[in-house]
């Protein structure tokens, strides 16, 4: 790490990014230059969110070596602790992208963000009154890193940073510097090259599926005869469809044993499986009912045979439990 201590931490407000050619040249498609911009600030927006910090960015004049560009980031708001943030925020942005997929960006940060409120101008500022915010903003900064780690939007923002660059064969590396208004490094160059692109890529948009119980989904369109057909309901308000699983309630449908009217509802347990669009946010693509434990009939439950045979496992689980308990209680 390159620090010149004459130059407060807090003056590296700014990203540059430099793409190196193979061809030594200095210029770069403009689609892609600009989609890869896209996205890295798409992921600055992002890191504001978090810190609910409002900021500008504003660009500098590219300069030949390759192709550079500098983004400068600043806080709307002027103070010492938006200067922090600001500084923070910058420093996140050149830690996150230069994170492969795989990699918690935790550790990485930990000894950059350290650093930060390390910094001499920051020590005389909790000497004078505002000692307790920045106490405040270490502690938010470290819940914002947690928050960023599994943030759906960053990795698929930067996912999408490196596919542009890898479907472009003529950049072989690219670079990132945390520099001041001079162009002074505040943390040393860091450089991802070719070869490695594809560990910055999603190998899959899907997400891990989500296994829930107690879900009420209100029905709006069941289905009454044999066959792989969707049903349609009302799922945390939203309008869904999804696979009817549970084979005991289908049979109870067919039957005729369950009356649909306006409002009936079932509660039951739902595998949910999620993908991301090319924004990172999440979209549900399949909704599997597994088991329905009971059914609404003018807001009355009725509990269904599966229910049934759940809910008397679940008491036996806790009784075992609580035989268990009192054995080694006495024991004691």
């Amino acid at each position: 790490m390159n620090l010149d201590n004459k130059i407060s931490f807090l003056d590296g407000n700014t990203v540059e990014v430099h793409y190196w050619f193979e061809d030594k040249s200095h210029s770069m498609d403009a689609f892609i230059q600009n989609r890869c911009e896209y996205e890295l600030l798409g992921i600055v927006n992002e890191i504001s969110k978090t810190f609910k910090v409002q900021i500008t960015i504003e660009t500098e004049p590219l300069a030949k070596g390759g192709l550079r560009r500098w983004f400068k980031i600043a806080a709307k708001e002027e103070n010492k602790k938006a200067a922090i943030t600001t500084t923070i925020i910058t420093a996140l942005l050149t830690t996150i992208i230069i994170t492969p997929i795989s990699t918690s960006i935790g550790k990485l940060t930990e000894k950059v963000i350290e650093r930060i409120f390390e910094d001499p101008e920051i020590k005389q500022l909790e000497k004078e009154k505002l000692k307790l915010e920045v106490e405040k903003l270490k502690q938010e900064t470290g819940q914002s890193i947690t928050d960023l780690d599994r943030n759906n939007v960053v990795k698929k923002k930067k996912s999408n940073f490196y596919e542009t660059l890898d479907k472009y064969p003529k950049v072989e590396k690219v670079t990132f510097i945390l520099s001041d208004d001079n162009k002074t490094e505040r943390i040393e160059e860091k450089t991802v090259f070719r070869k490695n692109f594809k560990e910055y890529i999603l190998v899959t948009d899907e997400l891990e599926p989500e296994e829930l119980d107690d879900v009420i989904i209100e029905i709006i369109s069941p289905v009454l005869k044999k066959g792989n057909y969707k049903w349609m309901g009302i799922y945390r308000g939203e309008t869904v469809s999804f696979s009817m699983k549970s084979k005991d309630f289908k049979e109870l449908v067919q039957q005729g044993k369950v009356q649909f009217k306006n409002g009936t509802s079932i509660n039951c347990s739902v595998i949910i499986k999620k993908k991301i669009d090319n924004e990172g946010i999440e979209k549900i693509t399949t909704i599997e009912v597994t088991s329905v434990t009971h059914y609404f009939e003018n807001d009355k439950p009725i509990e269904t045979l599966e229910g049934r045979k759940k809910r008397n496992k679940n008491e036996a689980e806790k009784q075992q439990l609580q035989l268990f308990a009192n054995k080694n209680d006495e024991d004691e």
